[in-house]
Parts: structure tokens; C-alpha cells; sequence
């Protein structure tokens, strides 16, 4: 399949970009409406969560995707992907620190401190701020490609601590923490799996040169 025009790139990103204020909408309707159930500072606040964590699996799944498709311009939705992640995450953290807390910093200390759920929240949230940070490219000019991407491997142990702040946080019926955590699996084993696979082909080159030299 032929790349898309650069116009018809832009309609897509357009529209990606209307699609993921969607949930926000909702919720906004929903405030308006006074249709968020007993308890909508629950719902906005868990909701808001929620989409963080979908959004950030979507950023993860565009590599595999791109993989097994070919269609390498996929990874151009990659960094807006990204940067709703942050987006839906600091309504999140705004939701609980106004909704939930009214600015209550002493509470919110305590609760960070002896709940093991907020606390693995809280500490996903500050390693999803330097990523965001840092996801333009001048900032990627400024730290040169291989530092980036170091740095943006902590979008792996950000997924791991937001599956396990959604486990904890449920306590009971895990059925949905489950799901994300198995598509999380899923995502992350894909590049072991990958890397795995270059590994070896890097070794048996390696190997191959060595030998043909020794023969030389």
C-alpha cells in the first residue's frame, strides 16, 4: 500500500487529533447533564485514569503495528499519541488534586505516602513529564537520537506502574486491569522478541565475519 499524501497525512492527523478529545467531550456533557451517576467525582476521576491508560497502550501499539503492517508512516501518529497520554494523565492528577482533595496538599502528601496505589500513580505521572518534555524535535536535535531514546524508555516502566495503579486501585473484580495488563504483555514481549531476533542475526554476522577472516 502506497504512503498518503501529505494531505491527505494531515486530514488523518486532523482527525486523530478531533477523535481523542472525544472522552473529554464526554465527560464534559456528562458534568453539564448531571449524567455521571451517584458519585461523578468517581467517574470523572477513574475515567480520566482509564483513558490515560488506553491512550498510552494506542502510543506502545504503533510500533508492533507498524511492524507487522509495513506502513511506516503509522509512527506519524505516534508522538500525538504520546502527548494525549500526557494530556488525559494531568486532568487525571488535576481531577483528584481539585475534585477529590480541594487542594488539600497535606492529605494529598499522606495519601501518596501510605497508599501504595497513588503512589505508583504519582510516580508514573512525574516519568511522563521529562517524556513530554523532551517529544519535540528540537529536543530530540538538542539531545541527540540515542539519549532520547533512552530517555523514552521509561514509557515502559510508566505502563507497568499505570496497570498495577489500576490493579491496586480496583482491589476487587481486576477483570479490566487484567485486560490492560495482558495487552501490556502482549506489547511489551512483541519487542523482546524483536530485540531477541536482532540479537542473534547481530551475533551469527558477527560470527560469519570472524570466520570468513580466519579463512582469509
Amino acid at each position: 500500500m502506497p504512503p498518503p499524501t501529505p494531505r491527505r497525512l494531515a486530514a488523518l492527523k486532523t482527525a486523530l487529533f478531533l477523535l481523542c478529545l472525544v472522552p473529554l467531550a464526554a465527560y464534559i456533557h456528562g458534568a453539564a447533564t448531571d449524567n455521571l451517576g451517584a458519585n461523578p467525582i468517581e467517574a470523572v476521576t477513574r475515567g480520566l485514569g482509564e483513558w490515560t491508560l488506553r491512550f498510552l497502550l494506542l502510543t506502545l501499539a504503533v510500533t508492533p503495528l507498524r511492524r507487522l503492517s509495513g506502513l511506516a508512516w503509522l509512527l506519524r501518529f505516534r508522538r500525538m499519541l504520546g502527548l494525549y497520554t500526557f494530556f488525559y494523565a494531568c486532568l487525571h492528577v488535576l481531577s483528584y488534586v481539585w475534585l477529590d482533595q480541594f487542594f488539600d496538599w497535606g492529605e494529598i502528601l499522606r495519601d501518596i505516602v501510605k497508599r501504595p496505589f497513588i503512589t505508583v500513580g504519582f510516580a508514573s505521572f512525574l516519568l511522563l513529564i521529562p517524556l513530554a518534555v523532551t517529544s519535540s524535535n528540537a529536543m530530540i536535535r538538542r539531545l541527540g537520537g540515542r539519549l532520547w531514546q533512552r530517555l523514552h524508555r521509561a514509557v515502559y516502566a510508566i505502563a507497568l506502574f499505570g496497570v498495577l495503579h489500576f490493579w491496586w486501585m480496583v482491589k476487587r473484580d481486576v477483570t479490566e486491569p487484567a485486560i490492560y495488563a495482558t495487552l501490556l504483555a502482549i506489547l511489551l514481549g512483541m519487542r523482546v522478541v524483536w530485540r531477541l531476533r536482532r540479537d542473534d542475526r547481530a551475533a551469527a554476522k558477527t560470527t560469519s565475519g570472524a570466520a570468513a577472516s580466519a579463512r582469509s
